[in-house]
């Protein structure tokens, strides 16, 4: 299936000296898809012009006249800024012009645009923002990374559905597995809205493991990890930390003396495959689920690669359906919802 991205090219931190090198090399490898690039068209034709490339019926522009600021008020971008580059992007989702858009731009400003433009899915309270993470067995999507601080049992079912119609999307799993991110294994472990999260799981159709820890995320157990946003947030960051110190240490190491830079350049081959094996480019892109279309948010530091490959992410669910496999799991879940089980849980018919 041929795909449209619009793609929000004045975001970020570098704007179109990434975005549109990014689009580009993405059309090197999907010719029969086609990239809307949005934002300043005397910017984004300069970008063209040094890569001698033109415009054409794959690569077009949308002009937008303003541009949301990385450190911007989201409800100020909101309210003032209805032809940003960011806004217009979304605009094209919601008009079917386009099938997902991307964005490197100001977090709060991309989720607060998208969930006014763009609305709830129907059986969704909140949107989540998902990602992959490497593991010892290829990769984990894990979710909400930052978006909901206090959340209910019901809503991390929520987040195990579209978790798992996200996976089954991009790595075609019919039964991609789920983990619940507690502080043990055990079903005694955790708080109350885990263990009612955890119950709620064990009820649905869901693949649901069980209770998974923090130290469990990166052995591949499962292929889903839900928690609540402010969990999430900690442990994404704490492991960008982790991996930062732990390069800075290689580093340090490899450059003590010259004997140790002798032991770097005969461990050069290793170093490269196990850099390329943990390289955060490779899984640059975060998904905002839970909309009425297909959002994808790059790191506004993101360097062309790491922002290709959010292009590619956004382009994987489009191909696989996930907005339409959200709808069937939510559907799923609904059918079960008067079950006596769940009656008894919430102390209510949910």
């Amino acid at each position: 299936m041929d795909v449209t991205i619009a793609i929000d090219a004045m975001g970020g931190d570098h704007g179109v000296q990434v975005t549109v090198p990014a689009a580009l090399k993405y059309l090197q490898k999907h010719p029969n898809d086609t990239i809307l690039l949005v934002g300043l068209p005397e910017a984004i034709e300069a970008e063209l012009r040094a890569a001698n490339t033109s415009v054409g019926s794959r690569l077009r522009i949308h002009t937008a006249s303003e541009i949301v600021g990385m450190d911007e008020s989201p409800q100020l971008a909101l309210r003032n800024k209805k032809d940003s580059s960011m806004r217009v992007a979304i605009n094209m989702v919601k008009s079917g012009e386009a099938m997902a858009c991307v964005s490197a731009g100001n977090t709060g400003a991309l989720m607060a645009t998208a969930r006014y433009v763009l609305k709830m899915l129907p059986g969704i309270d909140r949107p989540a923002i998902a990602s992959f993470l490497p593991t010892y067995k290829g990769q984990v999507c894990m979710l909400d990374l930052g978006a909901n601080v206090d959340c209910n049992a019901e809503h991390l079912l929520q987040f195990a559905l579209m978790g798992t119609a996200l996976v089954s999307a991009i790595e075609h799993k019919d039964k991609p597995t789920v983990g619940l991110l507690n502080i043990g294994s055990e079903d005694i472990k955790g708080t109350e809205v885990v263990k009612q999260a955890a119950e709620l799981l064990r009820l649905s159709d869901l693949n649901f493991y069980g209770n998974v820890e923090g130290n469990d995320i990166f052995k591949g157990i499962t292929d889903i990890v839900v928690c609540d946003g402010f969990v999430g947030n900690v442990a994404l960051k704490t492991t960008e930390g982790l991996a930062q110190m732990l390069g800075g240490f290689l580093r340090e190491e490899f450059s003590r003396n010259i004997f140790t830079k002798i032991a770097g350049l005969v461990a050069m081959p290793v170093l490269k495959k196990f850099k390329r094996r943990v390289d955060h480019r490779r899984y640059n892109g975060a998904s905002l689920l839970g909309l009425r279309g297909i959002v994808l948010k790059s790191h506004g530091s993101a360097d062309a690669l790491a922002f290709l490959c959010a292009i590619e992410r956004a382009a994987e669910e489009a191909r696989g359906g996930m907005l339409h496999q959200i709808s069937a799991h939510i559907e799923a879940w609904h059918a079960l919802q008067n079950i006596p089980e769940l009656q008894n849980i919430s102390g209510e018919n949910t």
